[in-house]
């Protein structure tokens, strides 16, 4: 299949995915804008000008100490706060079941991966929050420099960032959040606390809920020296100013019209939940709507969705189902859902 057809197959279905602006939803609205803004004249290793002056004032708009733009995706994040808390050989507390790129950040820094497991949440089939009391041994046994924490998790499943900070420091380890999934977190107090201000470096993927295009990202940084160097490292020397500029307009967006917009799409999501007693509900990010149905797996769930509804989620398990929403989904499509969910009996 070409890619052309396979997106017109996309452009059919009704997606509950990433990325979230469902190709319904345009930040910037024309084309053409990309080609005018396709330049290769600055050296994005050493920003000036517009480009420093955006990430200045992204920082600002988050209360960090630095906020850079990542056209990378959250990997180039995750990798770099690696880079900058790390020295050859120390040990870098991860999940087992995290993101490949936090075991490819820990070998690319010429450290040691130690693993933590997580629990599973039995009545859903999902992984479990870390907490201080899975994390501590290790951090009281491994001499662990750096720990990397995942929250949310891919369900929506959220961890006290406080608490594990709070232990961070106790053993004088960095504390690395991947919220790649949490970016519209900074901008409601109807979401989860955001780790932005918390952790020493957290990492954002716009593309995954906050109406970013493929794969524009964030890192904020709480350091007391300055990371770029180390996402120079790995960086590269002729970046995408188009994405780039998506990226500042983006943080603009989130800025000025995101709490109405987080807001409108949290009450009509608590409106379906009150519409679909068919269904349990469950997680800690609303937005993230993870269902179960008594008499169907999350598998045979997901396969009616898609076949006989044209609804496509985001990720499933065996016991349950959920559906991505965010900042470029619809009253209307919210709507459509709720339609459907009444009539699975």
């Amino acid at each position: 299949m070409s890619f052309i057809n396979l997106f017109r197959k996309k452009n059919g279905k009704l997606l509950f995915t990433t990325p979230s602006h469902s190709q319904k939803f345009f930040i910037v609205n024309k084309f053409r804008h990309f080609y005018k803004c396709d330049i290769s004249e600055t050296d994005a290793h050493n920003p000036e000008d517009e480009l420093e002056k955006a990430q200045k004032r992204a920082s600002e708009v988050y209360g960090t100490k630095q906020t850079l733009f990542l056209t990378n995706g959250s990997t180039s994040g995750i990798i770099t706060g690696v880079l900058a808390t790390t020295n050859k050989n120390d040990n870098v507390l991860i999940w087992k079941d995290a993101h490949r790129c936090h075991k490819n950040a820990v070998e690319l820094a010429g450290c040691n991966p130690v693993y933590y497991d997580l629990p599973i949440i039995k009545d859903w089939g999902i992984p479990s929050k870390a907490t201080a009391e899975i994390l501590e041994p290790y951090l009281k046994n491994d001499n662990i420099k750096v720990v990397i924490v995942t929250s949310p998790n891919y369900y929506g499943i959220v961890s006290d960032i406080k608490e594990i900070k709070h232990l961070c420091n106790k053993y004088n380890a960095y504390l690395i959040v991947d919220e790649a999934h949490g970016a519209l977190y900074p901008f409601s107090d109807k979401l989860p606390q955001s780790a932005v201000n918390i952790a020493d470096v957290t990492v954002q993927s716009l593309h995954k809920t906050a109406g970013g295009l493929n794969p524009t990202a964030l890192i904020h940084s709480n350091l007391d020296y300055d990371i770029q160097p180390f996402l120079n490292k790995i960086n590269t020397t002729s970046p995408s100013y188009p994405l780039i500029a998506t990226i500042e307009a983006n943080i603009n967006y989130l800025n000025s019209k995101g709490k109405y917009k987080i807001d409108k799409l949290v009450e009509k999501i608590s409106e379906l939940k009150l519409n679909c007693s068919n269904f349990d509900f469950g997680g800690d990010d609303i937005t993230k709507i993870l269902i179960k149905k008594d008499g169907l797996t999350g598998y045979e769930l997901s396969k009616i969705l898609f076949e006989k509804f044209n609804i496509e989620d985001e990720i499933t398990n065996n016991i349950s189902t959920m559906l991505l929403t965010g900042i470029g989904t619809s009253s209307k499509k919210i709507e459509k859902l709720k339609n459907v969910l009444k009539k699975i009996k």
